[in-house]
């Protein structure tokens, strides 16, 4: 089977949410988390280093239960900013 290429967008959410679980983890260990998430360490290790962006969803939904954390609360973290749009003008008539 054959992957499709991420976007840059998705590579950017991945970094986003490995970014919130480790500001969220603090000091507590990788393996603790990931033992109460039930998955290894290394696939934490992934998602928060954003090798794996795009982790099954039981899995975050695991991983925000085991550090306190609401779907809602993850979700809205990891939206990306929108981007400007300069609203559209109509062109001068001649």
């Amino acid at each position: 089977m054959v992957r499709t290429p991420l976007t840059p967008e998705e590579r950017h959410r991945g970094e986003r949410l490995g970014a919130l679980l480790r500001a969220a983890r603090a000091d507590r260990s990788m393996v603790e988390i990931a033992a109460a998430a039930g998955i290894s360490a290394e696939t934490l290790r992934k998602i928060e280093t954003g090798r794996a962006p795009t982790p099954a969803f039981f899995t975050v939904s695991a991983l925000a239960a085991a550090l306190g954390l609401s779907m809602d609360e993850l979700a809205s973290a990891c939206v990306a900013e929108p981007e400007y749009e300069p609203e559209y003008e109509e062109p001068l008539s001649a």
